[in-house]
């Protein structure tokens, strides 16, 4: 029987848990065992005495949990402590963030770790299940609409009273995938006028199907401008000038600016510049999203909120999904859940098919070193 180890996470500013009772649960009844770090679930709203109940074993440190574990599952990446109590062939999954955090995926292959990025797993339909960019990113659309309504000094809907009407706010959502569309949808629950702009000509009818009018210059580019996987290629130095000049008349009358666009691998794209944030109304807000990937605004700092010389708050905040922990964690957890289904052959047996399309591609570090293609050298 396999065990299945979860702990604390301890990074900063991480609230979310790999594991919930509910899924424990599951994963026993699959054939599993698990045990879980004491207090693992505290931060997401989890207690212990919940996992024991669903028939966890509660370890006291994460050495203990991790020292006989053949998987580990974490939200974040391990630190050294935790890989240093892997015992070697150690299955890992969790978002490795491998591009920018080199430490631990170099760490990972020296411990002799087999360990899987979740992020790298492949956006095909046998596979939604475990889409955990697509679980996550869909909370932090939600919740960056919060935040920015928080942050913005009036309200979001229309409101007609006896001492006059209060206009709408008028919110711009710039990059329309998982996120923004659930941006655009919260928004508009909330009662905002919302448009939206993506480079990528299939989020048009999208946009339009949550009642809010998509924004974009549309010509031969535009056309082109998605992979094969669904996520958006980086745009021509030509296009982004064009989309800007179109944009930047359209950022100057909005409320509320909300920025989604990342790029796999790469810095998040320059969206917003300077000037166009000083041409927004004093009071309006921006919620950078891609702020840990460098940011999609130009003054945007990570874990502030940056207040311009004309009164326009930008927010820089991380990990918002972490601030919805409870179902951030639920979610993310069932995402492994299925993930673990990979780890049994048809008999039920733990035996991992390492050719398996989804495993292969989110396969990371194996036999000391790493594997994955876009990572080597």
């Amino acid at each position: 029987m396999a065990l299945i180890a979860v702990t604390t996470e301890r990074r900063a500013g991480e609230t979310r848990v790999a594991a919930v009772p509910e899924t424990v649960k599951k994963l026993i009844a699959a054939g599993f065992a698990v045990t879980v770090e004491a207090g693992a679930g505290l931060a997401a709203s989890y207690p212990d005495a919940d996992y024991a109940a669903a028939g966890a074993v509660i370890a006291k440190t994460a050495k203990e949990a991790i020292a006989k574990a053949d998987i580990l599952f974490k939200v974040r990446a391990p630190e050294a402590a935790e890989i240093a109590a892997l015992k070697s062939g150690a299955i890992v999954a969790a978002v490795l963030n491998p591009y920018q955090d080199k430490d631990a995926l170099n760490g990972l292959a020296k411990a002799g770790a087999t360990a899987f990025a979740m992020e790298f797993v492949p956006r095909i339909t046998r596979a939604q299940v475990m889409d955990v960019l697509s679980s996550q990113a869909n909370l932090a659309g939600y919740r960056a609409v919060i935040e920015g309504a928080e942050a913005y000094g009036r309200a979001m809907p229309m409101m007609m009273t006896a001492a006059g009407t209060i206009a709408a706010a008028k919110v711009f959502i710039m990059g329309v995938g998982v996120a923004g569309l659930q941006a655009i949808a919260t928004a508009r629950r909330l009662g905002a006028v919302v448009t939206a702009t993506d480079v990528r000509p299939a989020t048009k009818e999208q946009v339009e199907s949550l009642g809010a009018k998509f924004l974009a210059v549309e010509d031969e580019e535009f056309k082109n401008a998605q992979t094969a996987g669904g996520y958006a290629k980086e745009m021509s130095a030509e296009y982004q000038a064009k989309q800007a000049e179109l944009v930047s008349s359209h950022i100057a009358k909005q409320d509320m600016v909300i920025t989604t666009a990342l790029i796999p691998g790469r810095p998040a794209p320059k969206l917003v510049n300077a000037a166009q944030v000083a041409s927004m109304k004093p009071g309006s807000v921006i919620v950078d999203l891609a702020i840990e990937q460098g940011g999609n605004v130009e003054g945007a700092k990570l874990g502030e909120t940056a207040v311009t010389a004309n009164g326009v708050k930008i927010l820089g905040a991380p990990n918002l999904p972490g601030r919805i922990a409870t179902d951030a964690s639920a979610l993310y957890a069932r995402n492994l859940l299925a993930f673990a289904g990979l780890f049994l052959n048809k008999e039920g047996a733990f035996a991992p098919d390492l050719d398996d399309e989804i495993l292969k591609a989110a396969l990371v570090t194996q036999g000391g070193a790493v594997v994955h293609p876009n990572l080597k050298g």
